[in-house]
């Protein structure tokens, strides 16, 4: 009797080694869009998944902070999937503007750049790049919340990478790069309508109107593109017609 973890996680479709290289990743990508729409779609799963993309929005904050030479001071995230990042500087002018207007294009983009490494095949550093992110916005986590949410998503990038069979691998890589897209782009339509019923006065929209003195709606607009472009840009990369 031998005991130990297995070497790959087994999934139904393994048997997808059947096909072509070309239908099998063809399929996958499919596959990955079609579970993110599940997950974003469905109100229970995206209650839970929606921290995910908090966590990425947040993240986007921290990191133009820094690059912005504000001090970062802390990041927040709570139970019921909202996030506040803490930052000492200025409280105007373009780095500010940056460190606002980040959060809600930093989901998208990071789901480009995902696209952008699975199309190259370099899977294994699309996880490495993953978990080395999550650690790095782990040290800025003030609460215990925040760090159970963290933990949580980069344990699941450890296991999907050390333990799952390359097709598992390829299939995760393509559902988290449909899904930080897809649930970037419900997050700004949610954060719309809770403006349209005035109950969101503080939403990063509203800071950069009292920033910038554009109107809040046109940088709401202005991050939905930001998603749609991001959408289009990953299908063009990751959807490759007729597979072979």
């Amino acid at each position: 009797m031998t005991t130990g973890l297995p070497t790959s996680l087994p999934l139904p479709f393994d048997g997808l080694d059947q096909l072509s290289t070309g239908q099998t990743q063809a399929t996958l990508v499919i596959l990955g869009g079609l579970v993110a729409l599940l997950v974003v779609g469905v109100h229970g799963t995206w209650r839970i998944a929606r921290n995910i993309v908090t966590i990425a929005h947040e993240g986007g904050h921290a990191l133009v902070a820094i690059c912005s030479g504000r001090t970062l001071t802390k990041i927040l995230l709570h139970s019921d999937t909202s996030g506040v990042t803490v930052s000492k500087g200025r409280r105007d002018g373009p780095g500010m503007v940056a460190t606002a207007a980040a959060g809600y294009a930093t989901p998208p983009i990071l789901g480009v750049g995902a696209a952008a490494l699975v199309a190259a095949d370099a899977i294994s550093a699309m996880l490495v790049i993953a978990v080395i992110l999550l650690l790095a916005t782990l040290v800025l986590i003030r609460n215990a919340y925040g760090v159970f949410s963290v933990v949580l998503t980069g344990a699941v990038f450890v296991v999907v990478a050390v333990y799952g069979s390359a097709n598992v691998q390829y299939g995760f890589a393509c559902f988290v790069t449909w899904f930080l897209i897809i649930g970037g782009l419900r997050t700004v339509l949610e954060v719309q309508r809770k403006r349209s019923r005035r109950r969101a006065p503080d939403s990063d929209a509203d800071q950069l109107e009292r920033l910038t003195g554009l109107p809040a709606g046109l940088w709401v607009a202005l991050f939905l593109t930001v998603g749609v472009f991001s959408l289009l840009g990953a299908g063009r990369l990751l959807v490759v017609w007729p597979p072979v």
